[in-house]
């Protein structure tokens, strides 16, 4: 059923993702019952950034071809932001990652082989303004190496510009702290803590959740691997791309010292990706209701343990 309405890309598939997620926010926020703790500026900003998400995902799969025309990659979205209601609780993390989007968004682009250079100092400049959001969003930066690896051109320019692009943001940093902080850095602009402590995660449900969440990644990856031989070699080099960002945002999220859950929301898109490549490539069309029934019986489980 599910997967039938999502099958192809229709304008109300993101009518149904964007109550999905509405409800979810207002789901956990009575769920947590602590609603003093949260401004008007979270209830208004919070639930339109991951609207947002929605639409700009879809308009990175789409523009890039990075699944068929179909909306499973919004589906799977909508899924997770299901399993994760967390990554509602940290606006400095959702506006990090939406960086991140904007960064992924220019970087998968590259395909096209149009305003290379432009291309290679936006993503640099998004992901290190993200990082004064969250420092180790920093690490996407070897999302860009890969790519001048893959589009570099005997050009030096690439490799000028994005360093330019991370300048231009450390410039940008200096001159804010001089005029507002009458400093040149603070000790909170290069906040490097990180920690390998994950008995947050030792709950029944989240080990769960993340046994399903990655299991299904790993199976879903397998296959993605697969197909990437079929791909054009004007597209090969994308796919790579989308691997490794699923990676690093898997890395990123280990790293956090705060773990809460919102921190798997750097890795959800390209899941998301790579599990609609997988999904859009099983021709039963049982064992694909199968397959996102499991993601959705994620959350319901917790009601049981």
């Amino acid at each position: 059923m599910l997967t039938s309405i999502f099958s192809k890309s229709k304008p109300v598939n993101f009518i149904i993702i964007a109550i999905v997620v509405i409800m979810v926010f207002v789901g956990h926020i009575y769920l947590r019952n602590d609603l003093d703790n949260f401004s008007f500026s979270y209830f208004t900003t919070a639930p339109i950034i991951v609207l947002f998400y929605v639409f700009l995902s879809d308009f990175i799969i789409s523009k890039n071809d990075l699944t068929k025309k179909n909306s499973y990659g919004i589906m799977i979205f909508g899924i997770t932001v299901i399993v994760f209601p967390e990554i509602f609780n940290h606006l400095d993390v959702l506006i990090a990652n939406l960086l991140v989007l904007f960064a992924l968004r220019r970087l998968f682009s590259l395909h096209t082989k149009r305003s290379l250079s432009k291309k290679f100092f936006d993503a640099v400049f998004w992901i290190s303004l993200t990082t004064l959001f969250h420092t180790w969003a920093l690490l996407f930066l070897i999302l860009v190496i890969v790519a001048l690896a893959n589009f570099w051109q005997s050009e030096i320019k690439h490799v000028v510009v994005s360093i330019f692009g991370m300048v231009s943001v450390f410039i940008l940093l200096l001159v804010y702290n001089i005029v507002f902080n009458d400093a040149y850095f603070l000790p909170s602009n290069f906040d490097i803590k990180f920690s390998f402590d994950f008995s947050v995660y030792s709950a029944p449900y989240k080990i769960l959740r993340l046994t399903i969440l990655i299991s299904i990644f790993l199976w879903s990856l397998i296959f993605y691997i697969k197909s990437i031989s079929n791909k054009s070699r004007k597209q090969k080099p994308i796919h790579v791309l989308v691997i490794v960002s699923a990676f690093l945002g898997l890395i990123v999220a280990l790293l956090e010292t705060e773990k809460t859950g919102s921190e798997f929301i750097f890795f959800m898109v390209p899941f998301s990706i790579i599990t609609a490549n997988y999904l859009q490539s099983i021709k039963e069309k049982w064992f694909r209701e199968i397959f996102v029934l499991l993601l959705l019986l994620v959350p319901l489980s917790k009601l049981f343990l």
